[in-house]
């Protein structure tokens, strides 16, 4: 995997970040979800190097080999906002001062942050297969809570953890063979490892609390995102089954919004990675002013 990039490990303050990069171009920092690790990008990145991009792909805080930091109360530790702050460090230790920002599952919110917080650094922003967690939980109801239980599940204390180290392989169940065995070695490696799972449970609890006050403020105050920005989602997912129309959700947070659909279930980057790098090379490519569904490329807009 990811040959001809660099495999670091960059200290960004509280924890520190294990990250590939590589590529020769405007930058882009892709951000995996749960309970992937950076891995997950491995047949995309190179097809945008190859489209002229520098590509960042981190494991994010709590997850695969990235720092753990302590748990606090709230959960602040793994908050969106201060994962997000994380990986804008990264990227200006990189030497890169604006990047695109490309987040899928609990990826897409870490990439939403990064749009509201670092607005003058996130020149676009794509997120995949996920709307704002408020908008989500504000849209509870039973088929919700039936299909995304484990958002809940997640959020209690300590009984997931015993769940899951009770028998890792079968409650993640992944797929060296759909994967790539590499990348499903780092996939088993974090999930197998009780200090990774612990993390990546915090991610969910603090999902239910912070960010969704973080959320909610960002809403009270008028914020939105000020670059341009792409939704992308899998068609054998369930984005429209929950939320009918999810680009109705996302125009509230992202005015200059697009999005394309992506033949696949929900893991794109490993499933169909040539028609996910084609609809991110063709956003990346356009000009940086927001246009709302307009032009195209890479796929169908909608």
């Amino acid at each position: 995997m990811f040959e001809g990039f660099r495999d670091e490990w960059i200290d960004v303050g509280e924890v520190g970040l294990r990250v590939r990069h590589g590529g020769d171009g405007p930058p882009v920092l892709l951000i995996h979800g749960h309970p992937r690790t950076g891995a997950t990008w491995h047949r995309v990145a190179p097809l945008l190097v190859a489209a002229g991009f520098t590509v960042v792909c981190p494991d994010m805080r709590g997850y695969g080999r990235s720092g753990k930091a302590p748990i606090e109360d709230d959960h602040l530790q793994q908050s969106k906002r201060t994962v997000a702050r994380d990986l804008h460090t990264l990227m200006t230790k990189l030497g890169h001062d604006q990047y695109a920002a490309v987040g899928h599952d609990r990826g897409c919110y870490v990439a939403l942050r990064l749009a509201l917080d670092h607005a003058g650094s996130v020149r676009k922003l794509v997120v995949m297969d996920g709307v704002p967690i408020s908008e989500a939980l504000s849209r509870c109801d039973a088929r919700f809570a039936r299909d995304w239980y484990h958002w809940f599940f997640f959020a209690q204390r300590d009984k997931p953890e015993r769940a899951i180290l009770a028998d890792p392989d079968a409650w993640y169940a992944g797929d060296p063979t759909r994967m790539g065995e590499e990348n499903y070695a780092e996939f088993w490696e974090a999930t197998n490892d009780p200090d990774t799972v612990k993390a990546m449970l915090e991610d969910y609890r603090a999902g239910l609390g912070v960010d969704n006050d973080h959320e909610l403020a960002d809403r009270a105050a008028g914020h939105t995102v000020a670059c341009p920005t792409l939704f992308l989602w899998s068609t054998r997912d369930d984005m429209e089954v929950l939320y009918g129309d999810p680009l109705a959700i996302w125009r509230r947070w992202a005015p200059g919004l697009r999005g394309v659909p992506i033949e696949s279930g929900h893991h794109m980057a490993e499933e169909n990675p040539e028609a996910l790098a084609a609809a991110v090379t063709g956003f990346l490519r356009q000009p940086d002013r927001p246009s709302s569904d307009s032009g195209q490329f890479g796929g169908e807009p909608r």
